[in-house]
């Protein structure tokens, strides 16, 4: 992976967590773990974490149905670059890691 193209999945990360906080209703915390940007950059997997857990399928629902919204944000921040297109999932591993850190203690 080229410099440039780490670079823009982190801006694109960045993006992410401005527009999740923004628009978000607070009820949950929503937090974006990584991004996958695939090589021709035109696809893009954005991975959270949502406390408390139980909220994860309302968190999802919300940013199914503002993907949208949330192109149209990046594309305002990047104009005339090329967009990918969005999809959000919940990050397992991370949910995974914090639940051995639960168990741990």
């Amino acid at each position: 992976m080229n410099h440039r193209h780490e670079k823009r999945m982190e801006y694109m990360k960045e993006l992410a967590g401005e527009f999740i906080a923004r628009e978000s209703n607070r009820k949950s915390l929503i937090t974006v773990t990584r991004i996958d940007l695939t090589d021709h950059e035109d696809k893009s997997l954005i991975y959270i974490s949502v406390l408390p857990e139980n909220q994860e399928a309302a968190a999802i629902d919300f940013l199914d149905r503002n993907v949208s919204d949330f192109r149209k944000f990046v594309m305002s921040k990047i104009p005339g670059g090329k967009i990918p297109y969005f999809r959000f999932m919940i990050d397992m591993g991370a949910k995974l890691t914090r639940k051995i850190d639960e168990l741990s203690q």
